[in-house]
């Protein structure tokens, strides 16, 4: 993603009404085919990183992700029938971040954007401690997401 160029939303005029880019339209494409998504990031200042929102931003306009305009804001769920994974590595532990953070910006994306426009389940993996890890650590979390990705296959 981070390849793609794309400019940022700055209003609430462009959500409702601009196009989505060139660029993020194959994005699209690529959700309406798939049957699980998996999201992959670095936790970024406790968040996901600032190009990711703004990829969200754009794929998720009314009418795709979300009712068309003046549709019921709880009504019918556009993108389900779709389950997703979370996958966030980061420096601190694991644990540190899912208790005494109580991995708020995970559970936001979970619930306020994924769960909101039809994604369920939703799994979460959390990849603790990166710097730590060496490269047997590496090989045992990578075995770990391919056991996974062949579980939601």
């Amino acid at each position: 993603m981070g390849e793609l160029d794309f400019p940022v939303l700055r209003s609430a005029h462009d959500w409702k009404h601009g196009g989505v880019p060139p660029a993020l339209q194959a994005s699209q494409q690529h959700i309406l085919w798939a049957e699980h998504v998996v999201l992959f990031f670095p936790l970024w200042l406790g968040e996901m990183p600032a190009l990711l929102k703004a990829w969200l931003e754009q794929v998720a306009r009314p009418g795709f992700a979300v009712g068309p305009e003046g549709a019921r804001e709880f009504g019918r769920k556009p993108l389900s029938g779709r389950s997703a994974r979370v996958v966030v590595t980061m420096g601190m532990p694991a644990l540190a971040y899912r208790w005494y953070f109580r991995a708020h910006s995970l559970k936001a994306l979970e619930r306020n954007i994924l769960g909101f426009i039809g994604f369920a389940p939703i799994h979460e993996t959390l990849v603790g401690s990166v710097e730590q890890l060496g490269e047997a650590g590496v090989a045992r979390w990578q075995a770990k997401l391919r056991r996974l990705g062949r579980d939601a296959a």
